[in-house]
């Protein structure tokens, strides 16, 4: 767990960068920080690795504060991946990807295994590739080394700050496919900065949206763009993306196929919903409830209409009911 409280970086020129910043990033959650330029997010993220200093407030790693921390030692207990990939180009694959096991003192059967391991879980035959330099790879091949580079040394905490923005679209893409499926398997804490809101929307499990040094808002990307906090938000997110929502959100509320009650229908022992409740949520009563239909209600509690339980499993499976 990272642990900002009240953190600000004022740099010497008096721009404050990152203002009264407090924020927590729980373990195993990749987040994404992201805003306009200036906005501080980069700033943000280096200093939790020390790259920046902080001005005033602490930064804890698991209950730590990391200004106790010794430099060396905790930046190699953080993987950190860049923009420009920063791959040593007079070392091999191999070489570089182990570097940080090396400088930890590992021993060379169990940095060469890792290596291996790592290749492979990017999709990089191992045999064909660790003794390759790095100007033999192609872009996003690189970008994969260097993420990679960044998990050998088994750290806890990753950053990446912007990884992709440099490579063409496809690549970008397929990392962006590849780290989400890589996240799953590895659940590490990744602290990931970006300017590109669907790649946010895509990769993370929470997002930070910042401005001016401050943060906005923080929430889940479905959360974010059905309840955008403010007008900064809606404006960054888009307002395209926000009316998307809104309509999907309604296609998947139980009201949008439900049939009007008829006059003096009465129905006993049917369970009563909200008609704010999603299909999904009916689906999950229908089966506990073993019941036929169910009932939904407006605000009041007043009966509004009816699903029954053969026209939501239609609706559901995509498949027009027989008139």
């Amino acid at each position: 767990m990272i642990t900002f409280n009240s953190v600000t970086k004022t740099f010497e020129d008096h721009t404050v960068a990152v203002n009264d910043v407090s924020l927590t990033i729980e373990k195993g959650n990749l987040v994404t920080l992201i805003g306009p330029s200036g906005c501080g997010k980069t700033t943000t993220m280096k200093m939790i690795n020390k790259l920046i200093p902080i001005t005033s407030g602490t930064i804890k790693i698991d209950g730590k504060d990391i200004s106790e921390e010794n430099d060396v030692e905790l930046r190699r207990n953080i993987g950190y991946v860049i923009q420009r990939i920063g791959l040593l180009p007079h070392m091999t694959i191999e070489e570089n990807v182990s570097l940080v096991p090396r400088l930890k003192g590992w021993k060379k059967e169990s940095y060469e295994k890792r290596v291996d391991e790592l290749l492979d879980l990017v999709g990089l035959e191992p045999n064909l590739y660790k003794k390759r330099y790095p100007l033999e790879l192609s872009g996003g091949q690189q970008q994969r080394v260097g993420v990679i580079r960044a998990l050998a040394g088994e750290p806890p905490i990753i950053l990446m700050d912007e990884p992709f923005s440099a490579l063409d679209p496809i690549s970008r893409e397929q990392l962006q496919d590849e780290l989400k499926s890589l996240q799953k398997s590895i659940q590490k804490t990744i602290v990931f900065v970006t300017h590109d809101m669907d790649e946010a929307l895509k990769v993370a499990d929470e997002i930070v949206v910042m401005k001016d040094g401050g943060i906005q808002q923080i929430a889940s990307p479905i959360d974010l763009i059905q309840h955008p906090a403010n007008d900064f938000v809606r404006s960054f997110i888009g307002e395209e993306r926000v009316n998307q929502a809104s309509n999907n959100k309604k296609e998947y509320l139980a009201s949008s196929i439900m049939k009007p009650l008829v006059q003096n229908q009465h129905l006993t022992e049917v369970p009563k919903l909200s008609q704010d409740t999603s299909l999904q949520e009916v689906a999950r009563v229908i089966l506990l409830s073993q019941s036929d239909a169910v009932i939904l209600c407006d605000q009041a509690g007043q009966p509004i209409g009816l699903i029954e339980k053969n026209h939501l499993l239609h609706e559901l499976a995509g498949i027009p009911e027989e008139v």
